[in-house]
């Protein structure tokens, strides 16, 4: 985990603004992925029954951390960035 700080004086580019504004901080964090996704119906009928794994599994990790992506919102017209 990053120390961020939860706010940031930076430009603002929605309609209302234009100019530096503070800005609330936050980090991005990924949605649950749905059962109902193309690829994960064709994933489950594929790997359902015998036969063990189907697809390959990656395992020549490099890297060890990942970049931490962050979400600005404008405090005064609420726009996202």
């Amino acid at each position: 985990m990053v120390n961020v700080p939860k706010t940031r004086r930076t430009y603002c580019k929605g309609k209302d603004c234009k100019k530096h504004t503070q800005h609330k901080v936050t980090q991005y964090k990924a949605g649950k992925a749905s059962l109902f996704a193309q690829g994960k119906r064709r994933y489950d009928r594929k790997q359902s029954g015998y036969g063990g794994q189907t697809k390959p599994v990656f395992h020549k990790k490099a890297k060890t951390t990942k970049k931490v992506v962050l979400r600005l919102e404008c405090t005064s017209c609420k726009t996202k960035a």
